[in-house]
């Protein structure tokens, strides 16, 4: 009975270091592609930032494709969580909430996952999987969107007005990589405050 109790106790401190092992990894592979680009983020260039071996590496993500698409589900899951606890009450101030969803689009996440974009449109193995990963993290966006904005789907134009809010935010973001106009951009959430008030009011 001892060595067994032994050998659950020796267990559980190896899938500790192995949880741990996978989410630097994770964190390296993000941190990487938002760095380096797709064409200078290899296993082994990951695996090197977050001070485990190669074969460590391959262990937890066999394939590149693998460990790339698992690292920006990840960190998408991090932000999403991060994101509802921002407002743990439920819907919540208008413009508080664009602020919120504009600053999911900025940031080490957003130029990883448009690196990983702009490589699935080249890498015909990439594609179909970051094409599948895109519409879950993109559904669970929308979903947090109309949760935290208490908008009511079932009515005309609502379902749009808010994709059209992601749309434009993920756009922020594109402009926001190549000049960081940060007065233009409070105009832009100011300006949409507004459409949406018309819309869900």
């Amino acid at each position: 009975m001892g060595a067994v109790n032994a050998g659950l106790v020796d267990r559980a401190p190896k899938q500790d270091r192995s949880r741990a092992t996978r989410q630097r990894l994770l964190e390296a592979a993000v941190a990487c592609l938002a760095e380096h680009g797709w064409a200078g983020s290899t296993v082994s260039v990951v695996a090197e930032r977050a001070g485990v071996s190669r074969g460590a590496a391959q262990h937890h993500f066999p394939t590149r494709e693998d460990l790339f698409t698992a690292a920006v589900e990840y960190v998408a899951e991090q932000r999403s969580t991060a994101l509802r606890a921002l407002f743990p009450d439920g819907p919540a101030d208008r413009h508080a909430v664009v602020c919120a969803l504009v600053d999911l689009y900025t940031g080490p996440l957003f130029r990883a996952a448009l690196h990983l974009w702009v490589a699935a449109s080249n890498e015909d193995q990439l594609r179909p999987r970051v094409t599948e990963l895109e519409a879950r993290v993109g559904r669970e966006t929308h979903h947090i969107a109309v949760e935290l904005l208490g908008a009511d789907e079932s009515r005309p134009g609502v379902r749009e007005t808010v994709q059209g809010l992601l749309d434009m935010a993920r756009g922020l973001g594109l402009a926001n990589l190549l000049t960081g106009d940060g007065a233009r951009r409070e105009r832009v959430v100011a300006q949409w405050g507004e459409i949406l008030g018309g819309v869900l009011d």
